[in-house]
């Protein structure tokens, strides 16, 4: 595959990735405590569900910035990576802790500490690729 070949399915891959934390992250905004099982909550849960909702909404916008010009973004990329990454740390402590989540949150934990590093892994590949490393 030639550079520019690799760096636009990185482009495809995070617009279509990112789609995972804008929808959950909208979700848990507008939804709060429902949107994960159908209860309101507390008013405290619910702000804190929907405030963290927002940021994981903030991260998916975030990762859609970068995807103009992917191979100059390592940095953001970074930064990124970070972020969902410790999101992933928190939520594997809870599954140690609590136990095993449903479906949708075990497809999270495999989001956040596998496909995002594998992401930035390969930006950092495209970014060389392209010379901008």
């Amino acid at each position: 595959m030639t550079p520019k070949a690799e760096r636009r399915a990185l482009q495809v891959a995070v617009a279509l990735l990112s789609l995972v934390p804008v929808t959950a992250g909208l979700a848990g905004v507008l939804q709060g405590p429902a949107m994960v099982d159908g209860s309101l909550g507390s008013a405290s849960q619910d702000s804190h569900i929907r405030y963290l909702s927002g940021l994981l909404l903030a991260i998916g916008v975030a990762w859609w910035s970068v995807i103009p010009a992917i191979e100059r973004h390592s940095a953001r990329v970074r930064l990124l990576t970070a972020l969902v990454v410790c999101g992933g740390l928190a939520r594997l402590l809870s599954l140690a802790v609590v136990g095993l989540p449903s479906g949708p949150m075990l497809g999270g934990l495999a989001m956040e500490l596998v496909v995002t590093p594998a992401i930035a892994l390969w930006q950092a590949r495209v970014a060389r690729r392209m010379d901008v490393a």
